[in-house]
């Protein structure tokens, strides 16, 4: 991804679970400054990665503890879950928005070593700029397509789309989008979650992403869309 923070790579199951951080938080009315304490915590717990183990019974993107009342197993297991819980841990803590990154965090999290989320920042504006919209185009994937690729689910990707954003309205292949940023929060969604649901394209804006050639990157494309909409195949 790029931005004007700077660029980054990652997996495609990190990038899935940036956009499940960005979209939960959008859903709950978080500001951004809440996402990037979000990823500098992801990213020191997991390397944004829904572990099925960590330390003592820690499980999850935030290793978060079903002893301690985050939740079953199984809940903190699902991202959106424990995206949600952690948010939700986060908005009570007292003036969050004017804490440094990683005191927040620690805040939330009680961690052994509570600096070390400080190391992330730069990577959390980052990952922040690209899914929550604000930097148009800036989530972009690559990844082998097989010779004979399953059918694409945009349907099946819309349904998972709506339990983790909400709100979101559209038949079919549309997703509406109420504002310019959200659009691009939605795409950036769909492309990190391209492989998952087997889309072949993300069309907004004007400009399309493409599975056959994501290291392209978002293209021009002429072709009529639907206003205001991202349509995903």
């Amino acid at each position: 991804m790029r931005t004007p923070a700077g660029t980054l790579d990652l997996e495609i199951e990190q990038a899935q679970v940036a956009a499940t951080i960005a979209a939960v938080a959008d859903r709950r009315g978080m500001p951004e400054r809440a996402v990037e304490i979000a990823y500098v915590t992801a990213i020191q717990e997991s390397k944004m990665l829904n572990l099925p183990f960590g330390d003592r019974d820690s499980v999850g993107v935030f290793q978060q503890r079903p002893s301690q009342g985050w939740g079953t197993v199984e809940q903190l297991q699902d991202p959106v879950y424990a995206t949600r819980k952690f948010f939700a841990a986060l908005a009570k803590v007292k003036n969050y928005q004017k804490l440094p990154l990683h005191e927040a965090a620690q805040a939330v999290q009680r961690s052994a070593d509570g600096s070390a989320y400080a190391q992330h920042e730069a990577d959390a504006v980052i990952l922040a700029d690209a899914f929550t919209g604000r930097a148009a185009k800036a989530v972009h994937c690559w990844y082998p397509v097989p010779e004979k690729p399953a059918p694409s689910q945009p349907g099946k990707a819309r349904q998972e789309l709506v339990r983790t954003l909400g709100r979101a309205a559209g038949d079919g292949e549309v997703i509406k989008a109420s504002s310019t940023r959200r659009g691009w929060l939605i795409a950036a969604w769909s492309v990190a979650n391209a492989k998952r649901y087997g889309l072949r394209e993300v069309r907004y804006a004007g400009v399309t992403w493409r599975s056959a050639t994501g290291h392209d990157g978002w293209r021009a494309d002429t072709r009529p869309a639907a206003a205001g909409g991202v349509q995903i195949t």
